[in-house]
């Protein structure tokens, strides 16, 4: 009797043993199909927010009026466009990026503010041409040039500036007379990733001078002046070396007003008078806010890359994308 005890409760344990061993093992399965279950639930949803994420990016477009039609148009389309136009192919690679990005970022922020506005092509807004008139202005330099450029858009794709996590109006002009200008004394809006910087890379360029001359009945007929004669004039300028303001005959112009006016360069003006007739000297062009292309130009020839061409003339911005 003690025996049969024996081999019964041996064989309870070999039961009991066996059973726990198959339920772990069932278990264990169960647990592993449960994870795989939700790891190809989570790289599926993966999947799909990176789907519509890049869809959301390839879709951004934008409405220009272009031939005095309006057109919707991709947006990194839209930017080679306007890279074609505001840069030439020639400069570096590294500028081109700049361009590109700086270009996208202005459209943006003219978008984000009005959903339903309509982009010039002219220098309102932003120069742009067509595949057409590049062949046009390019001839046989078309494929290298636009390759060139369809590349700095490509390498530069959704990228755009912020600072303090808004897009910012990336103003950009061709050349500086040494110094970028204060926002502010242009657009008479204070923005502080507008701010003067060195650009005497520019001086590689000579600053793009030029002298025009005015006789002096037709220099005071553009002013809006009623006198044949030039009494006096008095040039107040900024600490860059631009016109602030400028004097003639008691009457007084905001300098940006004084260069629209006659259709000078710059407002980096020295004015003289020879035999009846007004001499204006200019340094630089265009308004001198924000990047001057001239000085990434230079900057990228010395190595520099396009984010660090932006961070310099455009103060405590971040690219993002």
């Amino acid at each position: 009797m003690k025996r049969k005890i024996i081999v019964f409760f041996i064989f309870f344990i070999i039961l009991i043993t066996s059973y726990q061993h198959r339920y772990n093992e069932e278990n264990k399965i169960e647990v592993e199909n449960k994870v795989k279950k939700q790891v190809n639930e989570l790289q599926e949803n993966t999947k799909t927010e990176d789907k519509i994420v890049t869809e959301e990016k390839e879709t951004q477009t934008v409405d220009i009026i272009y031939d005095d039609k309006t057109i919707n148009m991709d947006l990194e389309d839209y930017v080679i466009g306007v890279v074609a136009c505001e840069m030439p192919a020639t400069f570096d690679i590294e500028a081109l990026k700049a361009m590109a990005v700086a270009s996208r970022t202005f459209a943006l922020y003219k978008i984000n503010t009005n959903k339903n506005y309509k982009l010039s092509t002219t220098t309102k807004d932003q120069c742009y041409i067509s595949v057409d008139k590049m062949k046009k202005n390019w001839g046989s330099s078309f494929d290298k040039n636009y390759e060139k450029i369809k590349i700095a858009v490509a390498d530069t794709q959704n990228q755009y500036m912020t600072y303090n996590d808004k897009v910012i109006i990336s103003f950009y002009f061709s050349i500086s007379n040494g110094y970028t200008e204060n926002c502010e004394n242009v657009f008479s809006q204070k923005l502080d990733y507008l701010k003067s910087v060195d650009s005497s890379w520019d001086s590689e360029y000579d600053y793009k001078e030029k002298t025009v001359s005015f006789t002096e009945k037709d220099f005071l007929k553009k002013l809006g002046i009623n006198s044949l004669k030039v009494d006096s004039i008095k040039v107040n300028k900024s600490s860059t070396g631009r016109a602030s303001s400028v004097i003639v005959n008691g009457k007084s112009f905001k300098g940006t007003n004084f260069r629209t006016l006659l259709g000078l360069r710059s407002t980096d003006v020295e004015i003289t008078r020879k035999d009846n007739k007004i001499y204006i000297d200019t340094k630089g062009y265009g308004h001198g806010v924000g990047m001057s292309q001239y000085g990434a130009n230079a900057m990228a020839k010395k190595g520099y890359s396009y984010d660090e061409i932006l961070k310099y003339y455009y103060t405590g911005i971040k690219i993002n994308e």
